[in-house]
């Protein structure tokens, strides 16, 4: 190793070292070429190695409305391929609350939908600070995509055919499937005091691995 005005600079070799006297130009360029090189070394993975080819950082924002555009496909594939995620509300004491929730992906409202009781913290949270995030990851937990958003809630359920009902019909179809009895579902929901929280994307970023 060699410093030059507080720099310090990897040399390889007594040849390379003769050409410092000479140059001290020729010599940095060099080590940079060789620092960038690092850059690009594999990584490993349960499946072999990872190049940078491989793998797909990207980070997507929108000012206003959202449209299919904004999720780039590879992230909305894999939003759209998972049923559960990890919902990241703000306490009162500003530090992040984690809940692993089941969500449905609505692509053409660019939203992920999540039932919850109005009793949670997660919900006073919301209320209170309406700005969150949700994590999604692989199957193999390679590769991930966090969604950024403010969250709005829908109404609280009280009446086994109110709107916030229909709502929550709908997400357990998306979710689950058809319900085995659904009049005792509606009573649920209006029992359990449940809402949804719709998630409209905002920003959108993280790391896609090319299986």
């Amino acid at each position: 190793m060699l410093c030059y005005a507080g720099l310090i600079i990897p040399v390889v070799g007594v040849g390379v070292a003769s050409v410092f006297i000479g140059d001290f130009r020729a010599v940095l360029a060099f080590s940079i070429l060789l620092a960038a090189l690092s850059l690009f070394s594999p990584r490993q993975h349960p499946e072999g190695p990872l190049s940078l080819s491989s793998l797909r950082y990207s980070e997507h924002r929108v000012s206003g409305g959202c449209s299919w555009d904004m999720i780039e496909g590879r992230f909305a594939e894999l939003i759209a391929g998972q049923r559960q995620g990890v919902l990241v509300t703000l306490r009162k004491d500003g530090w992040p609350q984690l809940s692993n929730v089941n969500y449905a992906w609505y692509a053409e409202e660019q939203t992920i939908k999540v039932s919850t009781t109005d009793d949670r913290a997660k919900t006073s949270n919301m209320r209170r600070d309406p700005r969150v995030s949700f994590h999604v990851t692989s199957g193999d937990f390679w590769s991930y995509v966090v969604v950024d958003g403010h969250a709005e809630l829908s109404a609280v359920a009280k009446d086994p055919h109110d709107a916030a009902v229909e709502e929550l019909i709908d997400l357990y179809r998306a979710v689950q499937g058809e319900h085995p009895d659904w009049d005792d579902y509606r009573a649920a929901m209006v029992r359990d005091r449940r809402l949804v929280v719709r998630l409209r994307a905002e920003r959108a970023y993280g790391i896609v691995h090319r299986g």
